[in-house]
């Protein structure tokens, strides 16, 4: 008899979506990464961040225009498989305590409110996928086991 492993769901920020997009430094690990979770859960504005940010690298000449279009393949491929947290009004609500809490910018702080009502506001031990240091040290503090290689990355757009 084959015993199942239990794979749970994560909560993910676009810093760790644009390295499953584009070949960067911490892909090799955000993709072991993306293979524990069983399902990818991201904030309703995920898909402009990264966008933002491949055009931000196309710009700083470091992507080329074919290797954006490919990027954004891969993440439309993403999207087809994550669930999406919706900007409802309780995500407003708890995204505008976020920036006198923590220190925290609009994006991360309604990356940080999806992911506190994604797990029912009880974020002890979830998982939270991400690069940027100043939202991984914010998560962590609301309770939440931060996933990735914080301060690997400090901007996204």
């Amino acid at each position: 008899m084959r015993t199942v492993k239990r794979v749970e769901a994560a909560f993910w920020d676009a810093s760790a979506v644009v390295p499953l997009c584009i070949w960067q430094a911490p892909s090799a690990v955000i993709r072991r990464i993306v293979r524990t979770y069983g399902r990818m859960v991201v904030w309703w504005g995920t898909p402009i961040e990264v966008r933002s940010a491949l055009a931000r690298l196309v710009r700083a000449g470091e992507l080329s225009g074919e290797g954006k279009v490919a990027a954004q393949r891969r993440l439309e491929r993403l999207q087809g498989t994550w669930g999406e947290i919706l900007p409802t009004e309780r995500v407003r609500t708890l995204a505008q305590t976020l920036p006198d809490a923590y220190g925290l910018t609009a994006p991360d702080s309604m990356q940080l409110a999806a992911a506190l009502v994604w797990c029912g506001e009880r974020p002890r031990g979830r998982p939270f996928v991400v690069l940027d240091a100043r939202l991984a040290s914010a998560a962590g503090q609301a309770g939440f086991a931060v996933v990735g290689i914080a301060g690997a990355s400090d901007r996204r757009s």
